[in-house]
């Protein structure tokens, strides 16, 4: 039965070992980041009290603490505005510890692919994210069926081996 609790936070926070984030949208929600992007403001990476958020920050503890994280993308080629400037941002989450990897769609083809976006943590807990058409978030669940969380982090794996890392990868 999907649960609503615990946050995100909480399960960053309780990682030990790793937190693997996978997602396969070119689009998602709206954000004012992305609006003011849109309308020519570009991120000052010299003032990093202008872009350091509460979310680097923690990812940032949890990799001080040994927790492996990293986050593969499965994108369409050419790459949407969004994803454009999702890969500029991208500078944020690589400073704060994560490891990053693009990997064209056309080169999946032939891997089987979870039909969600989501996040596993320790192997132990997978949270699920659900999204409309759009791209806008309409909910999670938070799950610890071993079966499930097995198929993902197979497909993350397969997707990572694959994939470019994130300094390597230029946008097409």
């Amino acid at each position: 039965m999907p649960s609503k609790s615990p946050t995100f936070d909480d399960l960053l926070a309780g990682a030990k070992r790793s937190a693997v984030h996978l997602e396969m949208r070119d689009t998602y929600y709206s954000n004012p980041r992305f609006e003011a992007w849109r309308e020519g403001h570009r991120v000052d990476w010299n003032d990093r009290a202008s872009w350091w958020s509460p979310f680097h920050e923690n990812i940032a503890d949890a990799v001080a603490r040994g927790v492996t994280v990293r986050r593969a993308r499965v994108v369409s080629e050419p790459v949407t505005e969004y994803i454009r400037w999702e890969h500029n941002v991208t500078h944020a989450n690589v400073t704060a510890g994560e490891q990053v990897r693009w990997l064209p769609r056309r080169n999946a083809s032939d891997l089987l692919l979870p039909g969600n976006d989501f996040w596993v943590f320790d192997d132990t807990v997978v949270k699920i994210h659900h999204f409309s058409g759009n791209g806008d978030s309409i909910e999670d669940e938070i799950l610890s069926d071993p079966k499930l969380i097995g198929l993902c982090v197979s497909g993350f794996e397969r997707i990572w081996e694959r994939a470019i890392p994130h300094d390597q990868y230029e946008i097409r």
